[in-house]
């Protein structure tokens, strides 16, 4: 296998331990998975090479974009602001209805690989007018070591950092992204624990556990729950989140619903609007404050409302913000209620409306 120069992409992997037999297991993601000399781990994104582990997507970027921190979703962090998004290939999970198979389900060539260093990462972002980056499009936890030198990096230019991510990561590597820089990162809980077995080949608890160490480490959290049909759709799932949630992560930790379009191996239909708003109301229910419903343009529950007294603070239409009102110091304007927001408002150009 080439190294170096010749596949900048190919580099040791940060967290890993060496077995007998020259065999290795990968301290990457929660699969831990143990990988014979030659072979590839679940993800195809790690290699054991003479008893040593190597990724092979260090800077093997498949997509690219600047994005509104609103389409993470992001509601509570650096509102109005814009991250230099990437993402790399394969995933850690099986889920079929994936809304971007097309990267998730294709595994690593390092002989077409598309180098962006982490210097030159940052300089876009930065070119670009971006307020931050964020590691998103696949799931994040492959691209490990170039994102804990992007983070670093862009940390030492002002710029912010984020995962979107299923949450799936070790312990070991959610800590070293927080001392690298990491300051938020949204979490996907796909259902319950069957849902999870079922679907994903993975374990609701372990992402309870991680959204619980992110908020113990000081990032700042938001869970997404993708509404689908006959996955994860019943009462008793909706409740099982929003209180793990506020269990978890406290009253005030964003939750979003989002709308499931078909997409991938999965045909069950759209998601009923009803679904989410009702989905919307038991978390509510719960306890949660701040509850959001996505995927439905210009509803009124994608908004920000004080949960003191009902105040329209951020008034939102898809990724952008048509009216800001919580005061500089953080407050709710009518009734002085504090409102967690991480960061600035941004006043960006709202988006086009098609």
């Amino acid at each position: 296998m080439t190294r170096g120069r010749e596949a900048p992409t190919i580099r040791e992997a940060l967290l890993y331990e060496r077995l007998r037999a020259d065999k290795v297991r990968c301290l990457t993601c929660e699969r831990r998975c143990v990988i014979g000399p030659g072979q590839l781990g679940f993800c195809g994104t790690r290699k054991n090479v003479d008893g040593r582990l190597f990724t092979l997507v260090y800077g093997d970027i498949s997509s690219l974009s600047a994005n509104p921190i609103e389409k993470k979703p992001f509601f509570h962090f650096w509102p109005g602001s814009v991250a230099l998004t990437a993402g790399t290939w394969s995933c850690n999970f099986t889920c079929p209805w994936c809304q971007n198979w097309e990267i998730s389900k294709f595994k690593p060539d390092p002989r077409k690989a598309c180098y962006i260093s982490p210097e030159r990462f940052v300089s876009m972002a930065k070119s670009h007018e971006c307020q931050g980056t964020s590691i998103s499009f696949n799931e994040p936890t492959l691209l490990l070591e170039w994102a804990i030198d992007v983070f670093r990096l862009a940390r030492s230019e002002g710029l912010y950092n984020n995962y979107v991510s299923n949450g799936y990561m070790t312990e070991q590597a959610l800590r070293a992204l927080a001392e690298a820089g990491m300051d938020a990162i949204k979490f996907d809980m796909k259902g319950g624990p069957s849902a999870y077995e079922r679907y994903c080949s993975a374990r609701a608890d372990v992402v309870w556990r991680n959204i619980g160490l992110a908020k113990d480490l000081g990032l700042h959290v938001e869970v997404v729950t993708l509404v689908i049909p006959g996955v994860n759709d019943d009462e008793e799932t909706i409740r099982w989140i929003a209180s793990n949630l506020l269990k978890v992560a406290g009253e005030d930790t964003p939750l979003h619903f989002t709308r499931y379009y078909p997409a991938y191996k999965f045909s069950a239909p759209p998601t009923p609007v009803r679904t989410l708003e009702w989905a919307h109301k038991l978390a509510r229910s719960e306890g949660l404050n701040f509850v959001y419903i996505g995927n439905v343009p210009g509803h009124p529950l994608e908004n920000t409302y004080c949960p003191e007294c009902g105040e329209l603070l951020i008034e939102r239409y898809a990724f952008s913000i048509l009216r800001y009102k919580i005061t500089p110091d953080g407050k709710c304007p009518r009734c002085g209620r504090e409102i967690p927001i991480v960061g600035k408002h941004v006043r960006r150009m709202p988006l086009p409306i098609y």
